[in-house]
């Protein structure tokens, strides 16, 4: 008979294991067949140096139109929120708290009001923008081979299959021949959704060519107002299921593709959709009729929205405010940790105290 201890293990295992294909459903994060033109690359080159990343820091929805679990984290956290983890010192991990919450705290009355989290939320969105700003930096000088302060299409084209395991040299060759490519269906799928998103960074007049801040925006459209509204588009694209460009609830809620073969998945299902009903109901819908449109899902997406961060400072008192007087207290914090940080702080109310 299986041991306690192996069963438990066991169903860490299967959680994982689901977890990770929930992860790979993105069409972005689908690896490519065999193609006669693959090979290992040189310099196993990450792409997500090439590739928009499904992940956008500061943003309330993915791209794929799935809610980011960390959004929370990421906006009280900032940069810091790696240094939280759940192994790291209970010790450490308080103390980190208590500066941050000072730091909030600006009028230093020892509890965090909403206008003082929606200033800081905003901060730490900032933050994540200007994070993305330095990092595509990095990132054009990867895919600019001339470094002429431009990136055409062909060029971006060759590097991303050569992310994808394609031969540089002969893809490059094929590409200035105008020879037919022999790319598997999949790869080709991403290709063209890339494309897409290409053409709609080019800014005015379109050229093809893609300078450092038009790279930016196709990498992360949420610093272009325009590349917004393209990423709503393709998100009500996706989930769409009457073609009347809106969001009924039930669309919202629709599950990705798949069978849920035992009652552990049916359980993190059922978690996933009431998050995303609760989110549906009591944000994005703002004028609560029951439908979403591009406008509404276009402000709900829009980082640098003062509303929303206030509205969103509002909900994260909400979660931890015991003694319901609308402010944060330092030791509400703590014991909601997990909500802020991602790490769960074990016998706060012991040891807060010694530490002030």
């Amino acid at each position: 008979m299986m041991s306690r201890q192996a069963f438990l293990c066991s169903l860490g295992s299967l959680y994982l294991s689901l977890l990770f294909v929930f992860l790979l459903m993105d069409v972005y994060a689908r690896p490519a067949n065999n193609s006669v033109l693959k090979e290992k690359p040189a310099d196993s080159k990450d792409e997500n140096e090439i590739l928009p990343p499904d992940h956008l820091n500061g943003v309330k929805m993915e791209m794929d139109g799935h809610l980011n679990k960390e959004f929370h984290q990421e906006v009280f956290l900032g940069k810091e929120m790696e240094e939280f983890e759940e192994d790291s010192e209970p010790r450490k991990n308080r103390k980190k708290l208590m500066v941050i919450f000072s730091k909030v705290d600006i009028n230093n009355d020892k509890k965090i009001s909403a206008k003082e989290m929606q200033r800081w939320i905003m901060e730490k969105t900032d933050e994540h923008f200007q994070e993305a700003v330095e990092e595509n930096k990095m990132h054009f000088r990867a895919v600019d081979p001339d470094g002429d302060g431009h990136v055409s299409w062909d060029e971006y084209k060759i590097k991303f299959l050569a992310s994808k395991g394609f031969n540089e040299k002969e893809i490059a060759e094929k590409i200035r021949n105008n020879e037919e490519l022999k790319i598997d269906e999949e790869t080709q799928e991403v290709l063209d959704n890339l494309k897409d998103r290409w053409y709609q960074a080019d800014n005015p007049p379109p050229d093809l060519l893609l300078n450092e801040e038009e790279f930016l925006s196709f990498l992360h459209p949420e610093h272009s107002r325009g590349m917004l509204k393209f990423m709503v588009k393709e998100i009500i694209r996706d989930l769409d299921q009457d073609g009347d460009k809106k969001l009924t609830l039930s669309e919202f809620i629709s599950l990705p593709v798949g069978t849920v073969e035992n009652q552990q998945a049916q359980d993190i299902d059922d978690d996933w959709v009431k998050d995303r009903k609760k989110e549906f109901e009591e944000v994005i819908d703002s004028n609560h009729d029951g439908i979403v449109t591009m406008e509404e899902l276009e402000e709900y997406m829009d980082p640098m929205n003062e509303y929303n961060a206030l509205n969103e400072a509002k909900q994260m008192i909400a979660v931890a405010d015991e003694n319901q007087n609308h402010h944060l207290e330092l030791e509400e914090i703590l014991k909601y940790s997990e909500y802020f940080t991602g790490s769960k702080l074990m016998d706060y109310a012991r040891n807060v105290h010694e530490e002030f």
